[in-house]
């Protein structure tokens, strides 16, 4: 009889103070009224404090449910979730109005069952922020769209300050990690044909340690994102969200994220974000600020 896998016990520094503050309490509230739903609540974020207490977050877009099942996601699957809400541009363009950003960023779900994969729905959101406030600068995390080509290209038009895609994880965890409708080489592929129709646009990519990859593997990582012309890169601590999802096979430390974020700036990224609780959106204005400066000295 097999037995089940132990659970690693949490070290200290993942530990993290719950919200509070003046500027979370405005940010549930709005997203509430709205019926705004953030990958802050919907992927658990362990940062949630930090950034609603600072008055930013990161609006997912398309829904609340995910088509795909990848296996260290929280985020609710099914087929064919509820068609996406025509309202949902005029509502975050609505937002803007009380947030007073500087940097907004929009992530989505994939949505497999609709014929552009959601990409229109995606644009209008675009659009619609950029008419309330054409000097807010946008970060869009998209999905991959399966690879089709015409859709990326389509996605980098939008005049977006950065466009990002996630890879993940390293290759060989792929294929455990991620739903079969995607996969490493896909991403890579989506960032590519990003930089092919514009070489000027800013993206950029992540992916998380704790799913038993060795280092020569991170390093591969990092090499092939540049290679796709990743300018900016965030690298975290997967931590497993519920029983159901897979298990933490190593808390990388803050010391050895220290060291990675030294090696991966040596591969030419003009920022790059690395420690335990580091998440796509982290501190996103700060990054895209330090990127700008790091390019202004090269």
């Amino acid at each position: 009889m097999m037995r089940k896998p132990q659970r690693l016990p949490k070290p200290p520094w993942l530990k993290v103070r719950l919200p509070q503050g003046k500027g979370w309490q405005t940010l549930a509230g709005l997203t509430q009224s709205l019926a705004l739903p953030t990958v802050c609540e919907e992927a658990k974020c362990p940062n949630l404090g930090e950034c609603w207490g600072g008055g930013t977050a990161t609006f997912m877009l398309l829904g609340e449910v995910c088509t795909r099942a990848c296996r260290f996601c929280s985020v609710q699957t099914q087929g064919r979730p509820p068609l996406p809400d025509p309202t949902e541009p005029a509502r975050l363009a609505e937002s803007l109005t009380s947030l007073n950003l500087n940097y907004l960023v929009l992530t989505s779900v994939d949505r497999d069952d609709l014929p552009d994969q959601g990409a229109a729905h995606l644009l209008a959101c675009v659009a619609a922020a950029q008419a309330q406030d054409p000097t807010l600068k946008i970060e869009l995390l998209m999905p991959d769209f399966r690879g089709d080509p015409k859709i990326v290209e389509k996605m980098t038009g939008l005049g977006v300050a950065v466009l990002g895609h996630n890879i993940e994880c390293v290759r060989s965890k792929s294929v455990t990690v991620r739903d079969p409708r995607c996969g490493y080489e896909q991403s890579l592929e989506v960032l590519k044909k990003i930089k092919s129709v514009n070489r000027d646009q800013k993206t950029k990519s992540g992916f998380m340690l704790g799913f038993g990859e060795e280092k020569e593997e991170i390093l591969e990582t990092f090499a092939d994102l540049r290679e796709a012309g990743v300018d900016f890169l965030t690298l975290g601590q997967y931590l497993q969200p519920q029983k159901t999802k897979l298990p933490v096979s190593r808390y990388w430390s803050p010391e050895e994220f220290e060291e990675l974020k030294l090696e991966a700036m040596s591969f030419g990224f003009s920022y790059v974000a690395a420690g335990p609780l580091v998440r796509s959106s982290y501190k996103a204005f700060e990054q895209w600020m330090l990127g700008q400066a790091h390019e202004r000295t090269i």
